[in-house]
């Protein structure tokens, strides 16, 4: 009782505290504080059915409401799946899909990959991809030249950019950045002579490319001087060049060609649809010092339905293309037609139409292919009458010989001007 009292006085003395109703648990008994009263009152609980949430309650798992990414990531470790009954269960990720995932998301940080099992790069380039981090303008080219660094061919060995100027030039570096290319196409692209990418065909980095296809790039004569430099003075570049698409380029003539007599290794070469002037004259220069033979039907090297994307960046040359055409989409407020070229899918149409119109031209005004006989890793067409006969072959052979000992001599004093040199300086 004297408790009580105390506890009541100074329940009175802080009055101006809302302290509420105070319980006492005495002898068994529940007893509750009664300010008013200043004394103790009995209480007996009510009793009511036990409940943990009232039936409106609902919870939402949300581990960072400031930061929306931070709360991104967090709930990125669980695994959400609904039951049979429609009960939604989570469960917590692996331990190296959670690894996995905070490396991806910090793929631009990483120093280098070289001696990493490209089994998991493989994976941690999926992930990266999947967030699409190689899209972005800095981080991703920097994460892009990592892997390419560390496993060349295995990120992209095959690359078709046909009819995708914008493309090449948004992402212009991070094309750059592709290592050990077998395979490169670039057709319908109007690059011209002076485009960087062109000079970067004769780097090092590429000198792996079998097969470029240059198919309508508006190159001329000039152009094929700068991309044949390095092969005809310093052994390098694109000496391991396998077939070569030149159709449909106006502008390369004679001379051209015989620039492109340095590429001792070509199985397969179209000049359809170019400027010469004596044709007959260059066949028969072609077939006599790189041994190809014209073809009198169109070869199946040159059907570009063969060419594609291969590699762990495949998606990623496609959200390249995404996005470009995403940037390219027309506004709602432009609604002249000049504003929709622009902006819209219009200049693209056009693009791929003259290209076609081209290749109907060099369909109509002859076919230029030419191929090596005898070469098994060249799917051609073999026709009999081309063949030849056995002294036939003997003789070019003899010819062969002669034209090679005097182009080699030759060689010396052209090959080596002031101009080329110059040209070389550049690389």
């Amino acid at each position: 009782q004297s408790w009580s009292r105390g506890m009541s006085y100074c329940l009175h003395s802080e009055s101006h505290l809302d302290t509420g109703p105070i319980y006492v648990r005495e002898n068994g008994k529940l007893h509750v504080v009664n300010q008013g009263a200043g004394g103790v009152q009995n209480v007996t609980p009510k009793t009511r059915p036990f409940s943990l949430f009232s039936r409106s309650f609902s919870v939402e798992l949300c581990m960072n409401r400031e930061d929306d990414r931070a709360r991104r990531q967090r709930t990125d470790h669980f695994i959400f799946t609904y039951t049979k009954e429609g009960n939604l269960r989570y469960s917590a990720k692996s331990l190296f899909s959670l690894v996995l995932g905070y490396i991806s998301d910090n793929v631009d940080h990483i120093d280098s990959l070289i001696g990493f099992p490209e089994q998991i790069a493989e994976k941690l380039f999926s992930a990266a991809e999947a967030r699409q981090k190689f899209t972005e303008p800095v981080t991703g080219l920097r994460a892009l030249q990592k892997f390419t660094e560390a496993y060349g061919s295995l990120v992209l060995c095959s690359l078709c950019l046909r009819n995708r100027y914008l493309v090449i030039s948004e992402k212009l570096e991070e094309i750059k950045s592709f290592r050990e290319l077998t395979c490169l196409d670039l057709s319908c692209c109007k690059l011209g002579d002076e485009h960087e990418l062109l000079e970067h065909l004769t780097k090092e980095a590429l000198s792996s490319v079998k097969r470029l296809l240059l198919r309508d790039n508006s190159l001329s004569d000039a152009g094929l001087r700068r991309m044949t430099a390095p092969v005809r003075v310093l052994k390098k570049g694109l000496e391991n060049l396998l077939v070569l698409d030149l159709s449909c380029n106006p502008e390369i003539t004679d001379v051209g060609i015989g620039y492109l007599l340095s590429f001792k290794k070509l199985n397969c070469l179209d000049i359809s649809g170019t400027g010469l002037k004596d044709v007959d004259a260059v066949i028969k220069r072609i077939q006599m010092q790189i041994g190809l033979v014209h073809s009198k039907v169109p070869l199946k090297e040159f059907d570009h339905s063969n060419c594609k994307t291969e590699g762990w960046a495949e998606q990623t040359v496609l959200q390249w293309e995404q996005a470009v055409m995403e940037a390219m989409k027309p506004q709602d407020n432009l609604r002249s037609s000049a504003a929709l070229r622009f902006y819209g899918k219009t200049h693209r149409i056009e693009e791929v139409v003259k290209c076609t119109l081209v290749e109907a031209e060099t369909k109509a005004s002859g076919n230029l292919q030419f191929y090596k006989e005898k070469v098994e890793n060249c799917h051609l067409p073999l026709k009999k009458e081309v063949a030849g006969s056995h002294e036939l072959k003997n003789n070019k052979k003899r010819a062969l010989a002669e034209q090679e000992t005097e182009r080699t001599s030759k060689q010396k004093h052209l090959c080596l001007t002031v101009e080329d040199w110059d040209l070389l300086n550049t690389y």
